[in-house]
């Protein structure tokens, strides 16, 4: 038998959901409820229910077989080490103005030294994260940006801040715009497109049309067009719906690729290392004065660290 002490980035989630994260990656999703069911997770000493909502200071009995626990937890170690800048900083959350070609999460090439192990090592060095002490939670990042976008990103450090901009950015109570050099000359210097994005995961790549296609979702991109020069635009754009890859392969789709997008450009001889993109500023409504990130409603944070400029 095993005991498991709730602390408090543990509560407030369901049962069966923290047992999915603890065991995510030595038990299948079956055996988790067959134990429940079979009165083998017990809490505070007393069989509960699947969606039974764990409290702090909750006690588990886990009468699970040993070779579950390895759950195989990635430890930090002392030169992990991290290399970015910080925009905000509190006790709930960091906002990090991330490099271009820094991959946000470990991807399919097993990238080393991403954001996420950067800011795992952060933390830990300011005595703010233990992986040893946390039986379901880890630092996380709220939003993502493609490896060679640069900008902001949002980081929540415990689990109720998770929960509160997760809410956030889902009812869309955060406005997100973004820097973007692109090809071309604008003859409309304010629009608002509207088009169907269709992902190919294969191909890691989607596409954009004027109508709707099967299995496409739709897209709505705003820009203002900043300054016009002889073959060039500086943009700036709000992000209305987020899909990936939405800004590039929009602009992509009417004649005025990012520059440097070497997915979505088809430019020759581009000198550009990383596209010329960057996520610039954030600026909170309201809506949600009920969560624990009541306080950032009506404030915008702003990234001036773009390199096209």
């Amino acid at each position: 038998m095993k005991i498991i002490n709730i602390n408090e980035n543990d509560s407030g989630q369901r049962l069966d959901k923290f047992l999915h994260k603890m065991f995510k990656e030595t038990m299948p999703s079956s055996l988790i409820y067959k134990y429940i069911r079979k009165n083998r997770v017990k809490v505070n000493g007393r069989k509960s229910k699947i969606d039974y909502i764990l409290q702090w200071g909750d006690t588990l009995q886990l009468y699970i077989n040993d070779e579950f626990f390895d759950t195989g937890k990635k430890r930090l170690t002392d030169n992990t080490g991290f290399d970015f800048d910080i925009i905000y900083e509190d006790e709930n959350l960091i906002l990090i103005d991330k490099k271009p070609g820094v991959t946000v999460h470990d991807d399919n090439q097993h990238s080393k030294n991403t954001l996420i192990a950067q800011l795992h090592s952060y933390l830990s060095s300011k005595g703010e994260y233990d992986a040893e002490m946390e039986n379901s939670f880890a630092p996380s990042l709220c939003n993502r940006l493609d490896k060679n976008t640069s900008g902001i990103i949002i980081a929540a450090k415990n689990a109720a801040s998770l929960r509160a901009m997760n809410y956030i950015l889902k009812q869309r109570m955060v406005k997100k715009y973004y820097l973007a050099l692109c090809r071309g000359v604008f003859e409309n210097k304010q629009a608002t497109l509207t088009g169907y994005l269709r992902k190919d995961s294969n191909q890691n790549k989607v596409y954009v049309s004027s109508t709707p296609v099967k299995d496409a979702q739709k897209i709505i991109t705003s820009y203002r067009v900043i300054k016009q020069n002889k073959d060039s635009a500086l943009l700036e754009i709000e992000l209305v719906t987020g899909r990936t890859h939405q800004i590039r392969a929009h602009l992509a789709s009417i004649n005025h690729p990012v520059a440097g997008d070497k997915k979505y450009g088809h430019l020759k001889g581009e000198a550009r290392q990383y596209q010329a993109l960057h996520s610039y500023k954030l600026k909170f409504l309201g809506g949600f004065e009920d969560t624990c990130l009541s306080y950032l409603a009506g404030k915008t944070f702003v990234s001036q660290s773009a390199d096209f400029i």
